[in-house]
């Protein structure tokens, strides 16, 4: 079963608990004997997590973590553009037959009143031992807002208060901002979060640091759906080609 199928099935909401779990059981129609609210203690959320393991509830609670975002974000912006629908739909690689159903889930992630935060929050202790992972759901929320050709200004103030939420740093934000600037105004010392005034050798280990913790396969092991291994794959290239340009600037071999 993909991870659309896992969402939609809206048992997985019994796994996830919390806010994330909540919205996955309201949409099913089921009723959720025990909502794990953002606020709570840790321990309070480490049986769901560790019964289910990565492939569980962690795959379904980022999966939903992208939709729930990219719902707030859009409703912090206004409106939704057709572009944007259609990037979620391709990037994420959602079945014919599940499009409705993952849009009407989005619908009541922008309908529900509270705010983001509560989803971030409990997404970033579900994954606070994976940072890259977190990273990944970051730059799956940027392409969600470049999808209609620009990032504004009001997306990319709501991301950072998730980057920061996430626990992400700030060299971390701005290498994935920079990745979607474009390849010809992107800096690829931001890319690889690095300053100008380091050495060669110290190029190279952060570039080899970047692409084991970023490596598709590393990810998935970690709690990434399958599914969303095309946003990683471009972020391993943004990778490789910030590398390959720092390498021709300074002739390295």
């Amino acid at each position: 079963m993909s991870i659309w199928g896992k969402v939609i099935g809206g048992f997985a909401g019994f796994a996830v608990g919390g806010p994330l779990g909540a919205l996955i059981g309201g949409f099913a129609g089921h009723a959720v004997d025990k909502i794990r609210g953002a606020q709570e203690a840790p321990e309070q959320l480490e049986g769901p997590e560790e019964t289910a393991g990565p492939s569980g509830a962690k795959q379904v609670a980022f999966t939903v973590a992208v939709i729930v975002l990219g719902a707030k974000m859009a409703k912090a912006d206004g409106a939704v553009s057709r572009a944007e629908v259609e990037a979620f739909k391709l990037v994420f690689q959602i079945p014919p037959q599940d499009v409705k159903n993952v849009g009407r889930i989005f619908d009541m992630a922008k309908k529900d009143a509270r705010g983001f935060e509560p989803y971030a929050k409990q997404i970033a202790w579900m994954f606070r031992n994976e940072p890259a992972v977190l990273e990944e759901l970051l730059a799956g929320l940027f392409h969600i807002a470049r999808a209609d050709g620009t990032v504004k200004q009001s997306e990319i103030d709501y991301l950072h208060k998730v980057s920061r939420i996430f626990g992400l740093d700030q060299q971390s934000f701005e290498r994935v901002r920079a990745m979607f600037l474009g390849a010809d105004k992107s800096d690829p010392y931001e890319v690889l979060g690095i300053s100008r005034n380091k050495s060669n050798d110290e190029i190279k280990k952060a570039y080899r640091k970047l692409i084991r913790e970023n490596h598709p396969d590393t990810l998935v092991a970690q709690g990434m759906p399958e599914e969303f291994v095309k946003v990683a794959n471009q972020r391993m290239a943004a990778i490789n080609a910030a590398y390959d340009e720092i390498e021709k600037q300074r002739g390295i071999k």
